[in-house]
């Protein structure tokens, strides 16, 4: 996942009126598509503007988007947890998410420490 700052991401979101916040979800979701997640279309999200249908719409998708949060971050933000912070306090929940995506970003780019050289077996006397 890539790192950004999570103020910038809250910043960003409140100065932009939320644009930058639907360009935060698409990106991300892009993100964990390429690591495997079924995360649905986010065209999805624009439907939201149809009263009641709309809204079920838009909170299914961010549930979906919530379940691959908890799968990419390896259980380290629930996918409830992520839902509803994401669903109830938006700007916030957005970088509280991202905090969560940037230690698995840092864990991903740590190098693997070395295993240690095998010895080479012994060569029979004869």
């Amino acid at each position: 996942m890539k790192k950004r700052n999570p103020f910038v991401v809250f910043l960003l979101t409140i100065i932009t009126l939320g644009i930058y916040g639907l360009y935060w979800l698409v990106s991300t979701k892009g993100e964990m598509n390429a690591k495997g997640e079924k995360i649905p279309t986010a065209w999805l999200l624009l439907v939201s503007i149809v009263p009641v249908i709309g809204w079920f719409v838009a909170l299914y998708w961010l549930y979906k988007y919530s379940e691959g949060v908890d799968h990419v971050t390896g259980g380290q933000t629930a996918a409830i947890l992520a839902f509803l912070v994401l669903w109830l306090i938006g700007p916030i929940g957005m970088a509280i998410v991202q905090a969560g995506f940037n230690k698995v970003g840092a864990s991903e780019s740590k190098p693997a420490e070395a295993a240690p050289a095998a010895e080479a077996p012994a060569a029979p006397v004869a």
